[in-house]
């Protein structure tokens, strides 16, 4: 869901979010729409795009990785299909690996209510996950779509060489890094653009680090955030 405010800072409309939502500052992601600059006749006025539930979470935006596999119990982890619907989706996955001219072996790591965890051996997982993970990233939206049209209450999550999960640690590091260089200089800094769930792990990491602030930035699913000192 969407909603816009408007303030006569940016805080001052993000303030105005919080107390008429409900919401923490973390569980919503700002976009800045208009920004009217102050002059002698007319006071400036800042109008900000809030999202939140599902919007600013997306369909990228789930549990991490890494409290899935917390969460799972010993007998969900049998690698071996289950169902007729699990030993479709590792043939289509292996399909589409073999389609994409790279060879991969597709096996279940993780089993929890009507979510899968799926795992790729292959020589070439480093083409498989690509830049950032976006071809790991494409590869699951398809398996998805495909999923779904099986059962719609299935969620597929899929890695390869537990890429996932060290890129999560990986985004969770940068973030107290630059947010100690933002504390000791008090100069903002701006991260990489993300998808919605990756914003949220660095809004969530920094939510009680002492002395700076959070804020997403730009339009479109990859928008920047930028860690700020709190004023």
């Amino acid at each position: 869901m969407q909603k816009e405010f408007e303030g006569r800072t940016e805080q001052e409309a993000i303030d105005k979010a919080i107390r008429e939502l409900g919401l923490d500052r973390d569980q919503f992601d700002v976009e800045i729409i208009e920004k009217e600059k102050k002059s002698f006749f007319r006071k400036g006025n800042v109008r900000i795009r809030v999202y939140y539930g599902e919007d600013s979470s997306s369909e990228e935006t789930e549990e991490s990785y890494e409290d899935n596999e917390k969460n799972d119990v010993a007998e969900d982890r049998n690698p071996e299909p289950q169902n007729d619907n699990e030993r479709k989706i590792l043939q289509f996955l292996d399909t589409l690996i073999m389609k994409m001219g790279y060879t991969g072996k597709s096996s279940i790591s993780f089993r929890r209510d009507s979510k899968i965890g799926i795992s790729i051996e292959s020589d070439d997982s480093s083409i498989i996950i690509g830049r950032k993970g976006k071809n790991l990233d494409a590869i699951q939206l398809i398996t998805n779509v495909y999923a779904g049209n099986l059962d719609p209450d299935i969620k597929v999550v899929i890695d390869s060489e537990n890429y996932r999960m060290r890129h999560e640690e990986q985004i969770i590091r940068t973030a107290y890094r630059l947010a100690a260089d933002v504390k000791r200089t008090g100069r903002s800094k701006l991260l990489d653009p993300m998808n919605p769930f990756e914003r949220r792990l660095v809004h969530t990491a920094l939510n009680d680090f002492d002395g700076v602030e959070t804020k997403s930035e730009g339009e479109g699913l990859y928008k920047q955030v930028r860690i700020l000192p709190k004023k």
